[in-house]
């Protein structure tokens, strides 16, 4: 029930333009408030943290007012962003959490309806799987290999495994697209990094 009625919501807030304009309302709101409240606190602490990441940006490259500003905007944009998605994030796990103790605890008799909803969901995510299964596969072998291993271990790596792929890919992305900048542009993007590292 809860699912249906913030589903509206949910699918509002997944435009990028509605997120940025509740992040620009979100600034305007912290930057109204009092210097000595919660709020205004978090927007002095957020404005110097925006002024020390510009300053940082000016050692690289040559920044001046019109720069400046806007390296100052998407700079506290961002930095609002990540922490309403850090937020989000928390508050989510947290939920998840409550929701899996009260099913497993049946709180207020909610177990059946947990299940149900989680096994239609499962359901739904079987059924690409198994749409490509060839004939003379059974099911339950199709599933062991590739859905739900009998020794009950995930069929994907583990997290540490992800993770160190995921940063060696984000590595190699960023270094080709620094020489790409370096050797095709006029920024040259390395050679500003090795001068702030020699300083």
């Amino acid at each position: 029930m809860m699912k249906t009625i913030l589903a509206p919501f949910q699918a509002i807030m997944r435009f990028p333009l509605v997120q940025l304009a509740a992040v620009i309302f979100v600034i305007f709101l912290l930057q109204a408030a009092e210097d000595a409240s919660f709020f205004g606190r978090i927007f002095g602490g957020l404005d110097k943290l925006v002024d020390e990441t510009v300053r940082s940006a000016s050692s690289v490259f040559t920044v001046k007012s019109f720069t400046k500003s806007w390296l100052t905007f998407g700079f506290m944009i961002a930095y609002v962003y990540l922490a309403i998605w850090a937020m989000f994030m928390l508050c989510g796990a947290m939920l998840r959490s409550l929701i899996d103790l009260a099913g497993r605890t049946n709180f207020l008799w909610s177990r059946n309806p947990i299940a149900r909803s989680r096994g239609i969901a499962a359901y739904r995510a079987w059924l690409p799987l198994e749409r490509i299964r060839p004939e003379h596969i059974s099911q339950q072998a199709w599933e062991e290999e590739f859905a739900w291993p009998p020794n009950n271990r995930p069929p994907y790596r583990p997290l540490g495994q992800r993770v160190a792929r995921a940063l060696l890919a984000y590595v190699f992305i960023v270094l080709a697209v620094l020489a790409l900048l370096q050797w095709f542009t006029p920024f040259h993007v390395v050679s500003w990094t090795g001068n702030v590292l020699g300083r």
